[in-house]
């Protein structure tokens, strides 16, 4: 791949890079379709947590190539929406936790790519918004359809609406990110929540993902329904008798994945 780095770690810990430094990593078709096939890379290697950064200091994903799409045709614009589509999916419904590093813009497609992460750390350098409608289009990865889930309809449509940019302590206000950190520490503070997740139950992981998901999709009795399903399966997996056996051995718990 050109544009995508992945690093796998040991501890369960995979860093998926978005590298096109020179246009403050913007996305174009390849670059869209090398980060779904990087995911679906990762899907097979099984990571415990997958972390979404930018390289450089000044970019997380800068947007849309909009060089490429001043080009498009309209039906050259449908496929690029779907391209985006499929890759924002393979991360808002990774069977791991995802984490979005964001370091300077998150313009645009940077944006919707960090809204389709579970989790969202931007540094005080953070830079967000939709500045599509200023172009004359909309939002085109999905921004219309995560961020009123996400911060409320009234607060999205200010923003796709406006096409303002907003600042990273903004951002954590309206609940477009969970935390703001000083600029340049994003990335280890990603990690740092990484390695605590990764300290936990993989399985156990996974199925609250797959549950908390759940909730945007379905009404609160099939949620609750689905909660239970997954609660009980759980307890036929040697890591939770593991984990609570540690527990009531007041000992650190040694989980397997299975």
């Amino acid at each position: 791949m050109d544009f995508i780095k992945v690093e796998r770690g040991d501890d369960g810990i995979a860093v998926l890079t978005i590298d096109r430094q020179e246009k403050l990593n913007s996305l174009n078709p390849q670059v869209i379709e090398e980060i779904g096939q990087a995911l679906l890379e990762l899907e097979d290697d099984q990571p415990r947590v997958t972390i979404v950064t930018g390289a450089g200091d000044r970019s997380f994903i800068a947007g849309a190539d909009i060089a490429v799409m001043n080009e498009m045709s309209a039906l050259e614009a449908k496929r690029f929406a779907e391209l985006g589509h499929a890759a924002t999916a393979l991360l808002d419904r990774s069977p791991v936790p995802t984490i979005a590093a964001v370091n300077g813009f998150a313009l645009g497609g940077g944006c919707e790519v960090a809204l389709a992460c579970d989790i969202r750390i931007a540094a005080e350098n953070a830079l967000f918004g939709f500045p599509e409608v200023t172009l004359g289009i909309l939002p085109g990865l999905g921004g219309t359809q995560r961020l009123p889930r996400l911060v409320g309809p009234g607060v999205a449509k200010e923003m796709i609406f406006s096409g303002r940019r907003i600042k990273a302590e903004e951002a954590r206000m309206i609940n477009l990110v969970n935390r703001v950190v000083p600029e340049g520490e994003a990335f280890n503070a990603a990690r740092e929540l990484a390695e605590e997740i990764a300290s936990n139950g993989p399985i156990a992981v996974r199925h609250a993902k797959a549950a908390a998901n759940k909730a945007q999709d379905v009404d609160l009795v099939s949620g609750l329904e689905y909660e239970a399903d997954q609660f009980a399966l759980l307890f036929g997996t040697e890591d939770a008798r593991e984990g609570m056996g540690a527990f009531v051995e007041k000992r650190e718990a040694e989980f397997k994945g299975r």
